[in-house]
């Protein structure tokens, strides 16, 4: 199997030939910049006339023709004259060329066949032997503001699935077609779950009562859960003052990420990005002993974030969000079993959902980066770096180790996850904070009567409501187990004289709090099975003569077809034993 490396020089080499491609097919295009990503490439470009979906196999087909000739690439320095002489009518490689040089860094072009491009290197030796033609695939044309910014000029980017293999790069098409299907967006608005509205604005979501159900469900679970584990559950405002995050340091370092201000009475008061500030002051409203650690304060919180609206993205990329929180204050020598505690808690999770296949990405600090980058506190750091990575090992969790990616506070640890199909989603994050207990004076009195400030644990295994429930709803293609099922049952009265015992069986399922649902329209049985099975109930009953006679019911399932016929009492055991097993 190819290495990571090989694979990554392989994608750049296909940027390189995407653009060489497309540089001879549209002369009077500038190419700007290339990148790698996570199943392949893009290329992004300012091109005179626009393009669509409908032109990719003709560039598709000139980049092979390409491939044949590209034996080697040459890389050479050269000056900021040289270059910027080079690409004197590409304002975008100039810009890039600057920036180097502003950076004191080489500037090195990079040629393979007659094409030239800024760039650091990264490539295969001879891309026209090393690159096998039909393992690669040109896959959509999108939008693109230059280097990210709304300011800048809308861009057109052409994306490239590339692989070792053409058996892999099947596979991953075959993978995404079956996505496709499962799109979030789409089952969202088919189960009518969430939805969007121009006048409320994006990134935004209105939750249907279907999805007000789901998220019920799991607050639900998470109150049950966390209680049992000696959490708290605490509220807290939406917006807060200026001097809370200037004191905790989210402004100005975070001000990207929040809403403007609100000016009032003379103040600034901003929409709450995060709940932890909030929390740190509830710690802080008493005094505290090392009798009440550890302290574990939860909340279902929403915070806004102010993403840019190129990256918004269904449920998965939003601007509101609701958030799984709590906070753990603790003393150093209770670290170990709460960090503990929370990753069981993860696999609790895990084993409910039916999420097999999962990794803890543990992201470290860099010593050289000790007070810019990160908290000068290095023993802080070594220690519980360590103890988080005996956690891990003992948990039998598996893990990989990132070095220079944690958080300021702390080390962190990013939870990601895998649906049944292998899509790849970040779900949730649990991090180690022992430098914003400090900005907050967060005390406790110790035994010995002595001041010590409590490390925290940041945490939310359920991550967002946003996230979650879109990675459910592809998770599980629409098919909710029957507790998180918005309808759980639907009574269907084969014909009108059936209507009044569907309507006994109806209320019956509704005293046991059994979320039903009556079908008693002057429709055929076929219709209304098939409404039913398209809204994904998990169970459905058919009404006839012979159930009003036998004074019973016919169960059929979405999952498992006709299970026959139940009295009313065992259909209501079975019901209830399924929902509280969360099978």
């Amino acid at each position: 199997m190819i290495n990571e490396e090989k694979l990554h020089n392989l994608r750049h080499s296909l940027a390189h030939l995407l653009a060489a491609a497309v540089i001879e097919l549209y002369p009077d295009t500038k190419n700007t910049i290339g990148p790698t990503i996570e199943d392949g490439f893009y290329y992004d470009f300012d091109f005179k006339s626009p393009i669509s979906d409908k032109d990719l196999p003709k560039i598709e087909k000139k980049m092979r023709e390409i491939l044949k000739t590209w034996k080697e690439f040459q890389g050479e320095e050269k000056s900021e004259k040289e270059a910027k002489e080079h690409f004197k009518k590409n304002e975008y490689k100039i810009e890039l060329i600057k920036e180097i040089e502003g950076k004191k860094e080489k500037i090195t072009f990079y040629k393979s066949g007659e094409f030239v491009d800024l760039c650091r290197g990264g490539h295969l030796e001879n891309p026209a032997k090393d690159i096998s033609p039909d393992a690669f695939k040109l896959d959509r044309v999108a939008g693109a503001y230059w280097r990210g910014d709304e300011k800048n000029k809308m861009l057109t980017r052409i994306y490239g699935l590339a692989f070792e293999t053409k058996e892999e790069l099947d596979a991953y098409i075959k993978q995404q077609e079956e996505a496709e299907k499962r799109d979030h967006r789409k089952l969202g608005a088919l189960l009518d779950i969430f939805e969007y509205d121009d006048d409320v604005g994006p990134g935004l979501p209105l939750w249907l009562p279907n999805g007000g159900i789901i998220i019920e469900e799991l607050e639900k679970l998470a109150k049950e859960t966390e209680f049992t584990a000696g959490y708290e559950r605490v509220r807290t405002p939406h917006i807060a003052k200026e001097s809370m995050y200037l004191k905790s340091g989210h402004l100005p370092y975070y001000k990207e990420s929040m809403y403007p201000p609100i000016e009032y009475e003379g103040g600034k008061y901003y929409l709450k990005a995060m709940n932890c500030p909030h929390h740190h002051k509830i710690f802080a409203a008493r005094p505290k002993s090392y009798r009440d650690l550890p302290l574990r304060l939860a909340e279902y919180g929403t915070v806004y974030r102010h993403e840019k609206s190129g990256e918004l993205f269904g449920l998965m990329r939003v601007r509101m969000l609701s958030m799984n929180d709590a906070h753990i204050y603790c003393a150093k020598e209770q670290f170990v079993s709460e960090f503990k505690a929370v990753n069981e808690m993860y696999l609790k999770y895990f084993k409910i959902f039916g999420i097999g296949k999962y990794v803890m990405r543990f992201s470290t600090h860099d010593p050289k980066e000790l007070g810019k980058k990160y908290v000068d506190e290095p023993e802080l750091w070594l220690e519980t770096e360590k103890m988080v990575r005996e956690v891990l090992i003992e948990s039998k969790i598996p893990y990989v180790e990132v070095a220079n990616e944690a958080a300021f506070y702390g080390p962190k640890i990013d939870v990601e996850v895998w649906s049944a199909i292998g899509k790849e989603f970040t779900l949730a994050t649990n991090q180690v904070d022992f430098a914003i207990p400090k900005r907050f004076n967060l005390v406790y009195t110790d035994k010995d009567g002595k001041p010590r400030t409590p490390l925290c644990i940041h945490r939310a295994p359920l991550g967002t409501h946003e996230r979650f429930i879109g990675f459910l709803i592809e998770h599980y293609a629409g098919n909710f187990p029957l507790w998180l099922s918005p309808v759980q049952v639907k009574v269907i009265p084969v014909r009108m004289n059936h209507n009044e015992y569907a309507k006994q069986v109806f209320e019956l399922l509704k005293e046991n709090n059994i979320r039903a649902e009556l079908d008693d329209a002057d429709e055929n049985l076929g219709s209304k099975v098939r409404s039913a099975k398209i809204s994904k109930i998990p169970y459905w009953l058919v009404i006839g003569d012979k159930e009003i006679t036998s004074d019973k019911v016919t169960l059929e399932s979405r999952d498992a077809g006709q299970l026959g016929q139940l009295s009313k009492e065992e259909l209501v055991s079975k019901l209830l034993e399924e929902i509280k097993s969360k099978k």
